[in-house]
């Protein structure tokens, strides 16, 4: 679950019955050629990162069908198929698939393969629905969280807690993967931390704090100061520091919910090195932030430090300030330096443009939970991925429709990245495999893909060639960065990308075009074809 390898069954009934076709046609070895895309950058923005590939190599490495998965297709195709096709299924792999890509976590845009897939034409019709299903999501929620990470800035911490919101178990355990790749810090999903390696965090929640009605339910009452070797009454030293705090605050005495100070001095003797409160349950300020302070002081007194608290309601940012603000009082009032800066964590289904509010607005917010608004990605539920034939036998194979926008390019290709003199990149630049690379300093004249056709010219300061190999011969065929590597990847990819580009609301139109010789066979085809 969530890891692979995917069975070869993960696909479409039509996928079957094509391969059926091309074999009994005799055509099941011809040399085809795919290309994975996308048509429009998702979220309305001007870009998507670039995820799923490892998923996609470790479902090829694996790819076989078992006697279990031959049995099962006769039950489902035309009783009139004949048994030497599934005795030729048993024989399929793919040794003799190729499948060049971006690296993953790269900045991508609309038109330009993400993959592109090359070996014999029955193999690679197969596996189509599998490379879509395992990169549309996985490439989706990576720049959902890449937008919430630019909208919340470099220095906040983002915690994805989406796994209750999630499309299932595999869903949760992918917007967990690749929520980290794409910007966020942490994970409140067990699993995914220890499958991928993403640091877990959590707090408690509403029930644990309503769970307590008094300080009599606390058991045990004792707490050994660090360092220290007798036991001192817990509950009755965190009463005294209430009794401080409400002084200080002016808070009365009587209006603080004795419930919730049991439920964090509880929490506090279980975990006196990992105190951190939910002061939202009751009144913020009349109740949860008296008692979270009278915790978090008593334990400064025994040599513990409070780690922060959340919010899950309310006006975030607003409260925020004022916790900020009581903070800093009782760090001067109670000479405790470090308390001032307490860190203040918030969730409450927070949106990117929540997040955008938050900004404008000013906060002392630290850490940001996102769940719902992250790993459902309701702005858009799907990247629309596809995965388009353009080649067969070294011959160009096109889409020709009335929907200039599903129309396919040509081809086998070589995609590359054009940089300008400031150091961004400007332009995606497709080209025939068989065409001389463009140089750098040299003027190279392109096609712009959309409405306009015209011819234009370009003078690169730097080239990139975008794809590399990363399967042949039935294997990986070079090292795979760790997660903590493409995450790294990904915010550099970002970083490098020019800011009119990285606009979460209209950004500018990223250009991607097309050589001549490219065009030049695009409009042959387009007019044999009408």
């Amino acid at each position: 679950m969530g890891e692979g390898p995917w069975a070869p069954l993960l696909s479409d009934l039509y996928q079957f019955s094509m391969a059926c076709g091309y074999w009994r046609g005799g055509r099941q070895g011809e040399a085809a050629a795919f290309e994975l895309f996308f048509r429009r950058n998702p979220f309305r923005g001007g870009f998507a990162l670039a995820a799923g590939l490892h998923h996609c190599l470790a479902f090829l490495q694996a790819f076989r069908f078992s006697k279990e998965d031959i049995e099962y297709l006769k039950s489902v195709l035309p009783p009139t198929t004949e048994e030497a096709f599934f005795e030729y299924l048993r024989t399929v792999d793919a040794s003799e698939v190729s499948v060049s890509s971006v690296p993953e976590g790269s900045v991508v845009f609309s038109k330009v393969p993400l993959l592109q897939v090359k070996g014999p034409l029955l193999v690679v019709q197969l596996i189509e629905t599998t490379l879509l299903c395992l990169v549309n999501y996985a490439s989706l929620v990576a720049t959902n969280a890449s937008r919430f990470r630019l909208a919340a800035g470099p220095n906040k911490k983002l915690l994805e807690l989406g796994l209750r919101r999630a499309q299932g178990p595999d869903g949760g355990l992918s917007a967990s993967k690749y929520s980290y790749l794409g910007g966020f810090d942490f994970t409140s999903n067990v699993l995914a931390g220890k499958l991928f390696g993403i640091p877990v965090k959590g707090t408690i929640a509403h029930s644990f704090v309503s769970s307590f009605t008094s300080m009599g339910e606390i058991k045990p009452r004792s707490l050994l100061p660090l360092g220290g070797k007798e036991p001192v009454d817990f509950p009755s030293l965190a009463e005294t520091w209430l009794s401080r705090v409400c002084r200080l605050l002016q808070v009365r005495l009587d209006q603080v919910n004795r419930g919730e100070l049991a439920a964090f001095v509880s929490y506090a003797i279980t975990f006196p090195q990992n105190f951190q409160g939910l002061v939202d349950t009751y009144c913020v300020m009349r109740s949860g932030i008296p008692n979270f302070c009278a915790v978090a002081l008593a334990l400064n007194e025994l040599g513990y430090r409070a780690i922060g608290l959340r919010l899950d309601s309310g006006d975030l940012a607003k409260q925020s300030v004022e916790i900020r603000r009581v903070f800093r009082i009782c760090s001067k009032q109670f000479q405790v330096p470090w308390f001032e800066n307490i860190p203040i964590a918030v969730s409450n289904d927070v949106s990117e443009q929540s997040l955008e509010e938050l900004a404008a607005e000013g906060n002392e917010i630290d850490m940001i939970g996102v769940g719902t608004h992250l790993v459902t990605c309701p702005l858009q539920p799907t990247l629309g991925c596809v995965y388009k034939l353009v080649e067969v036998n070294g011959c160009p194979r096109l889409k020709v429709t009335e929907d200039e926008e599903k129309m396919t390019l040509p081809g086998s290709k070589v995609v590359y990245r054009l940089w300008d003199a400031a150091g961004f990149p400007c332009m995606d630049l497709m080209a025939l495999e068989k065409e001389p690379p463009p140089k750098a300093g040299q003027e190279i004249t392109f096609r712009p893909l959309g409405r306009t056709k015209e011819a234009g010219k370009v003078t690169p300061a730097a080239v990139e060639t975008l794809h590399q190999l990363y399967f042949k011969d039935g294997q990986v065929c070079q090292p795979l960065p760790s997660l903590a590597e493409t995450k790294a990847h990904a915010q550099a990819s970002l970083d490098k990308l020019n800011p009119i580009h990285k606009r979460l609301q209209d950004p500018e139109p990223y250009q991607v075009a097309v050589t001549e010789k490219l065009y030049s066979l695009l409009t042959s085809l387009q007019s044999n074809g009408s």
